[in-house]
């Protein structure tokens, strides 16, 4: 398995030079074609100052269409040169964005995007829940913090928790973990689990050294909060891509780890792949 197609999820007017830098760096690295994607809203009618509504419609697609107009350029001139092949797509819509790129991924290896900024007082027409995406795409999400500009890949760490959602993520970064110079297989558990977690990450290590991925397998007992426990540990070994399964029970912004999703999947430090 590679990545031979890579879809990249650009905010409209927004920060986009790193994820188009990665994007850039695993284009070259798997001789891939990049989809570079934007999609929004149109904003709702309002009346303010005997504005009509058909003035409203035209002035705010005329903006839509200016800021697309600029993130293609942007794209376009970022991946020049990178890539195998570029396209582009776009939409507005008023049906739910995510699902617009979820349904688009059907093209693509990998879904490269920035992470999840939250809602939005004042416009939500631009924002993407990557969440949802998640979750609805059928294919992995790198998720992209701000100010991260590359991904070196000298230490990547699959965060195991037993799922089914963790067991496809672990296959789904295959091509990124043959390309790691260290990987960890990290478990998070209580003292009462961790020999049976310690057994299951030398499975996946043994399974993961059948592709040709030395990893390395290792269960901790969190002393106190597994999320907290985990962030630390991340940081602590300058973790350059973390790996996990994303899973939605209650509610879609739920992950793996028992839930952790604002401070290490949502709003990481790190890149992160995860899967559903």
């Amino acid at each position: 398995m590679t990545f031979k197609s890579l879809m990249v999820h650009l905010e409209l007017d927004g920060d986009n030079t790193g994820i188009l830098n990665i994007a850039g760096e695993l284009a070259t690295r798997f001789d891939a074609r990049v989809i570079g994607i934007a999609a929004c809203q149109p904003l709702p009618i309002l009346y303010d100052e005997g504005l009509m509504a058909t003035e409203a419609v035209t002035l705010d697609r005329s903006e839509i269409e200016a800021q697309l107009a600029r993130t293609e350029q942007d794209f376009r001139k970022a991946l020049a040169g990178r890539a195998r092949a570029l396209e582009w797509r776009s939409l507005v819509t008023y049906e739910s964005l995510a699902d617009y790129m979820a349904a688009q991924a059907r093209a693509a290896d990998l879904i490269i995007s920035g992470r999840d900024l939250g809602p939005s007082l004042l416009d939500e027409t631009r924002r993407v829940k990557v969440a949802e995406l998640a979750i609805r795409a059928g294919r992995p999400l790198l998720l992209v913090p701000r100010g991260v500009t590359a991904l070196p890949l000298r230490h990547v760490f699959v965060g195991w928790k037993e799922s089914r959602e963790a067991r496809r993520a672990v296959a789904d970064a295959l091509p990124l973990l043959k390309n790691a110079a260290q990987v960890t297989v990290l478990g998070i558990t209580s003292e009462k689990d961790r020999l049976t977690t310690q057994g299951q990450t030398e499975d996946v290590a043994a399974w993961l050294g059948a592709h040709g991925v030395e990893a390395t397998p290792q269960a901790i007992a969190a002393s106190g909060s597994e999320a907290g426990y985990l962030h630390a540990e991340l940081l602590d070994r300058r973790c350059d891509l973390l790996v996990a399964g994303a899973w939605g029970q209650s509610r879609l912004r739920e992950f793996v780890f028992g839930g952790v999703t604002g401070d290490i999947l949502m709003d990481p430090s790190f890149c992160v792949l995860m899967s559903h």
